[in-house]
């Protein structure tokens, strides 16, 4: 092993690199390897895919689009073309994160946005909901975390651009999708009614002085509008008359955007002369009546015919396919699911696989603005005399929450890290650093496609590329499903000068992968024909730059570089050997590694856990490690840490030590590429007292909604505030205490069972569950901030029971257990501290 470090500017001491001679051994390996290929026979040929990327890209056309001021006061410009995005005329993929400033509070929205940022994220878009801005008519609330001027400002503090999503329908699981109830009684909505104009005129003129000089052109940071969603309706002031009368106005109010969209399935209605269209897709449909697993999502396969997945509803209407609806326009999303919202009858759990697959997918699919919904959670307002969730007994198909707005989203409805999130900021991290790179490469079909989304046999491979360069994207995972170890795997790809096999020679790549290798990346004067390891950051470091891999599960890191590649030096356990294609480079699957080419270049491997715990905080040329959440303000590293107040950390790329304040800090050695330190404040206890004061009484039949003509059946209703006079009751209370400044935050976690559980304080609902297997995460953050803690916290806990024979679909129905025929009971109370650990960064020192 080579001792050293990453923060000293590169590895202490190297291994000399000899050229491999082929043994007795080495080639008893090789015929080995072959003779299991050929008995692997139809398996392995059948797992060859071919893709012909020799065609020349096509050059980008404008879009039809008549968009807005795309120039700002220092001639800094955003526009799009037919095939990509653009920033000051060159290519631009960012990413999109959704938040919704009004379902969050606002002393919270400034770290919440930086922890986003460091997560990746570009691009922040948020709903203006309108009921939450004018639930009454004529009475407009933009105050404290409806204070949506605050929060755009936030941005653009911090180098976020912002997407507004105006509506006026936005759906959000909102009340009424987002329509104040008065609106609905004065008359038709989503068409050109006069009324509903007028009143449509007001809201956008509100929003339009409430983003008073933060539109991009006046040197702010929205770059984009979204009218209506999910829109489709069709006829005589409707369709797409409405939206160019929507843009119209929207652009008389002020909001004059680079960018202007909408959504582009469910048959939507898309004039291409006035708004580009976007599109997602999510890993389940919580909106559908079935209480079973649903068959396997199209958002598991590459889509090379249609920007629609299935379980978003298809193209359609007026006689519309899908080329005709976005014939022209870059291939954008605003709504790849990266969580999944529970409704009373449907309750899926999501994995972190589940949400991290989509991204490779949608980008191999051709997306170059890759946009997530939901990217943050939030709980809803209060709504006075009303609350504002979706509901079947407002007329719409799902019952949501009444507070809870969670999403299972990569960041919780309380600012919670998921290990979706980590999974989610590799790819991000991926296009933050080489999308400029990438969005300007066509998309390449396979020469067989699997014949549905539930077709195992055939890989799912896509490549991008423009000339020699690109990417091969694969997917072998699929949501509730199985999917083959796939032996023999190698993808043939036919590039304009010459036709690559990937990897050289043929591997089992595992089930359940997915992943992106780069294909002939130019690294200063190296030309690497490709890898199998995952490419995911770019850094600067003291002159020389560094080109970050890490290794999938299962496949060993291989890289191809061009013949006569000068690789000078390797750490222990990289093996080498020359070979007709170039020379080619193994390293451990499981370890760091380093490659050092001429050039002052550097290839850092690192296996696929160790580089989720990697994050770049604008430090130019630094990296930390750390398995805790980490953001920056720009002055300072902040790290939070739910129930450990001890923090290992490493650094890349200084050997400057950072100062820990409100704690204490100790260096610990280091490993091949990290400097490594332990950081630590006191540690908390906080003990929850539980007293069970009531059991609960037996329940009616469920009472059924509505039957939709789209649904094969009704489906159950959530309870009412009434119901929960026959809930079991509980108290719990917390300790007081004085709350001290290394704590981010307390998470009050239960675990229970039931069908819905309120938490309530002093007769207020703090946040409310539907029962899907999950602990139940309550931040107390909040609930400090408005009363004395010292006093201590008391709570009221109220749980229906959950019917043994309930109709509904229960994605963790084996967690339960039933008694005298129903579910009801407390399994666990927690507080578990959020540690806050504040850095000041060895490169600000």
């Amino acid at each position: 092993m080579l001792a050293g470090n990453g923060a000293a500017g590169g590895v202490q001491r190297w291994k000399r690199v000899v050229r491999l001679r082929t043994t007795a051994k080495n080639g008893a390996r090789g015929l080995t390897l072959s003779l299991a290929l050929l008995c692997a026979g139809s398996a392995t040929a059948q797992n060859v895919v071919t893709v012909d990327a020799s065609a020349p890209v096509p050059a980008p056309q404008p879009v039809a689009a008549k968009l807005g001021t795309g120039v700002n006061p220092k001639s800094e410009t955003i526009g799009a073309n037919s095939q990509f995005l653009t920033k000051d005329g060159k290519p631009w993929l960012p990413v999109m994160g959704e938040f919704h400033y009004s379902r969050y509070t606002e002393a919270e929205w400034e770290p919440e946005l930086l922890k986003m940022k460091a997560n990746g994220v570009d691009v922040v878009s948020t709903y203006v909901i309108w009921i939450h801005h004018e639930e009454i008519e004529g009475k407009f609330d933009w105050s404290g975390q409806r204070d949506l001027r605050r929060f755009v400002e936030l941005c653009g503090k911090h180098g976020l651009y912002v997407f507004v999503r105006i509506g006026p329908w936005a759906h959000a699981e909102a009340r009424n999708g987002g329509f104040p109830d008065w609106v609905l009684k004065n008359g038709p909505v989503r068409q050109n009614d006069p009324v509903y104009l007028r009143e449509v005129k007001s809201f956008y003129t509100q929003i339009g002085e409430q983003l008073r000089g933060e539109m991009w052109k006046d040197g702010g940071p929205v770059i984009g509008v979204q009218l209506e969603n999910e829109y489709s309706a069709r006829g005589p002031g409707k369709g797409a008359e409405h939206i160019r009368t929507l843009k119209q106005m929207a652009v008389a109010a002020g909001l004059d955007a680079p960018l202007y969209t909408v959504t582009g399935w469910d048959g939507a209605a898309i004039p291409l002369d006035a708004v580009l269209p976007v599109y997602g897709g999510y890993p389940d449909a919580p909106w559908s009546d079935s209480s079973k697993p649903l068959p396997p999502s199209e958002v598991y396969a590459f889509r090379f015919a249609n920007r629609v997945a299935g379980n978003m509803g298809a193209i359609g209407g007026d006689g519309q396919n899908g080329a005709s609806v976005y014939k022209g326009t870059p291939f954008l999303t605003a709504e790849v699911g990266a969580g999944m919202e529970d409704t009373y009858f449907r309750r899926p759990v999501v994995s972190a696989d589940d949400i991290a697959a989509i991204p490779t997918v949608m980008v191999g699919s051709g997306v170059n603005l890759v946009g997530y919904y939901l990217f943050h959670g939030g709980r809803n307002p209060d709504g006075g005399a009303i609350t504002l969730e979706e509901s079947q007994r407002t007329g719409y198909p799902t019952d949501v929450p009444v507070r809870s707005y969670d999403f299972q989203a990569p960041l919780g409805e309380f600012g919670q890290e998921r290990e979706s999130a980590r999974k989610l900021k590799l790819v991000n991290y991926f296009l933050n650093d080489f999308g400029a790179m990438l969005a300007p490469m066509a998309t390449h079909v396979p020469a067989e496609l699997p014949k549905s989304a539930a077709d195992t046999k055939v890989p799912r491979v896509a490549v991008r590329s423009r000339e020699d360069a690109g990417f091969i994207f694969f997917n072998n995972y699929v949501r509730g499903m199985k999917m083959p170890a796939r032996a023999g795997f190698q993808v043939e790809v036919k590039l304009p000068g010459e036709t690559l096999r990937v990897p050289e020679e043929p591997i089992e790549l595992p089930s359940g992968a997915y992943g992106i290798w780069p294909v002939g990346l130019h690294a200063g004067t190296s030309v690497l024909r490709y890898s199998t390891a995952q490419l995911f950051k770019r850094v600067e470091s003291k002159g020389e730059v560094w080109y970050w891999f890490f290794s999938l599960p299962g496949v060993t890191p291989e890289f191809l570089f061009a013949p006569h590649t000068a690789v000078l030096e390797t750490s222990a356990g990289v093996e080498r050997v020359e070979t007709t294609m170039g020379v080619r480079v193994r390293a451990p699957e499981s370890a760091e590694a380093v490659i050092r080419l001429a050039g002052g270049v550097h290839f850092a491997i690192v296996p696929e856990s160790e580089a989720e715990t990697i994050w770049e905080l604008g430090d130019v040329g630094v990296l930390l490690r750390t398995a805790a959440s980490a953001f920056s303000d720009g002055e300072q590293w902040t790290l939070e840490s739910p129930g450990d107040a001890r923090v290992p950390l490493g650094i890349f790329g200084t050997a400057d030590v950072p100062t820990v304040k409100d704690g204490e800090l100790r260096g610990r050695g280091g490993d091949l590429l990290f400097r490594e330190y332990v950081a630590s404040v006191a540690p908390v206890t906080i003990e929850p007292v539980v007293t069970k004061v009531r059991e609960a009484s037996p329940r009616g039949a469920l009472p059924m909604g509505p039957k939709l003509s789209w649904r094969s059946q009704a489906i159950p209703m959530a309870p009412e505030d009434k119901d929960f006079a026959k809930a079991a009751v509980w108290t719990i209370r917390a300790p007081g205490l004085a709350w001290p400044p290394e704590l981010a935050d307390a998470l009050l976690q239960i675990t229970y069972q039931g069908d819905v559980a309120r938490l309530y304080r002093d007769g207020k609902l703090v946040d409310d569950s539907f029962w899907n297997g999950l602990p139940w995460e309550i931040g107390l953050r909040e609930v400090v901030a408005a009363q004395d803690a010292t006093k201590g916290m008391q709570f009221q806990l109220r749980i229906l029971p959950l019917p043994k024979r309930a109709p509904m679909f229960l994605e963790e129905a084996d967690r339960l257990r039933f008694e005298n025929g129903a579910a009801c009971a407390v399994e666990s109370v927690k507080v578990v501290p959020v540690y806050r650990i504040v850095l000041t960064p060895p490169a600000a020192r």
